[in-house]
C-alpha cells in the first residue's frame, strides 16, 4: 500500500497516480471553460503531433520583416499513456503510465505552467495556483491499481449522481465516448480476461461499470484515508 508521499521514485513504464489541488484549497475549476480548457491542454499534449503549418505569423523588428511558426506545445504522445482522470472543483486526479524515468516531470511542469497562466490571466491574480509541487505516487501492487481507477471514477459522486456526466474518464469507460488521448486497455484486461477474480473483486462484479458503480467493495476502504492524508 502507497505511503504518504515524501519522495517521488521515476521509473520506466511505472504507473503513477499523480494529483493536486488548489492553494489554500481554493477552487481551481470556477466554470465549465476552465475545465474544458485542462482537457485542451491534456488532448494537446497527449495526441499525436500534427505537421505544423509551413508560415503562420509575420513579426517586423526595425523594419525587417521575418517569417516564423509559432511556438508548439510540449508532446508527449510517445512517452506518457493516460489511464484514467478526474477533474474536480479544487483539485485532480491522473492515472497516467510512463514509458521512461523522465516523462511525468516534464510533463505535469508544462501542463500545471499553461493551466496556471492560463487562470492568472483569465482571473487578474498571481501568484502560485497549486497547493505544492504535485503528488505522484507508484502504483505497485495490481490490487490497488484497479481499486484506485474506481475511487478516481467516483470522486465525483459527492455532488453528482450520473458519472458519466462528470469532467472523468468514465464516460469512455461505459462506451459514451471515444477520447482518442486515453488509453482504456490496461484497465480493461482485467475484466476482458476474467482477471478480475484475483484481485479481491466480488464475484458478482462482471464488468468495470458494475465494478465502479457497486456502492461498497470492502477491500478498498483504505483508499479514500489514504489519498486524503497525502493531500493534507
Amino acid at each position: 500500500m502507497p505511503r504518504k508521499n515524501a519522495r517521488k521514485i521515476y521509473v520506466k513504464d511505472g504507473i503513477y497516480h499523480i494529483y493536486n489541488r488548489g492553494v489554500e484549497k481554493r477552487i481551481i475549476f470556477l466554470e465549465d471553460n476552465d475545465y474544458k480548457y485542462f482537457l485542451k491542454l491534456l488532448k494537446e499534449s497527449l495526441s499525436a503531433p500534427q505537421i505544423p503549418p509551413k508560415i503562420n505569423f509575420t513579426v517586423t523588428l526595425k523594419g525587417d520583416t521575418f517569417k516564423g511558426i509559432a511556438k508548439q506545445p510540449k508532446n508527449f504522445s510517445d512517452k506518457i499513456l493516460l489511464l484514467a482522470y478526474c477533474l474536480m472543483p479544487n483539485h485532480f486526479h491522473l492515472l497516467i503510465k510512463q514509458t521512461n524515468d523522465t516523462a511525468i516531470k516534464d510533463f505535469m511542469q508544462s501542463i500545471s505552467t499553461r493551466y496556471s497562466m492560463y487562470f492568472n490571466k483569465k482571473y487578474n491574480r498571481v501568484g502560485s495556483l497549486f497547493q505544492s509541487v504535485y503528488r505522484a505516487i507508484l502504483v505497485s501492487e495490481e490490487n490497488y491499481f484497479l481499486h484506485l481507477s474506481r475511487y478516481i471514477h467516483r470522486n465525483p459522486s459527492e455532488f453528482q449522481n450520473n458519472l458519466s456526466q462528470t469532467y472523468s474518464s468514465y464516460a469512455d469507460y461505459i462506451n459514451l465516448r471515444n477520447t482518442p488521448w486515453l488509453d482504456k486497455s490496461i484497465i480493461l484486461s482485467y475484466f476482458n480476461n476474467n482477471k478480475a477474480n484475483i484481485i479481491n473483486i466480488p464475484t458478482h462484479i462482471n464488468s468495470y461499470q458494475s465494478f465502479v458503480e457497486a456502492k461498497e467493495i470492502e477491500s478498498e476502504k483504505f483508499l479514500g484515508k489514504t489519498i486524503l492524508e497525502d493531500l493534507s
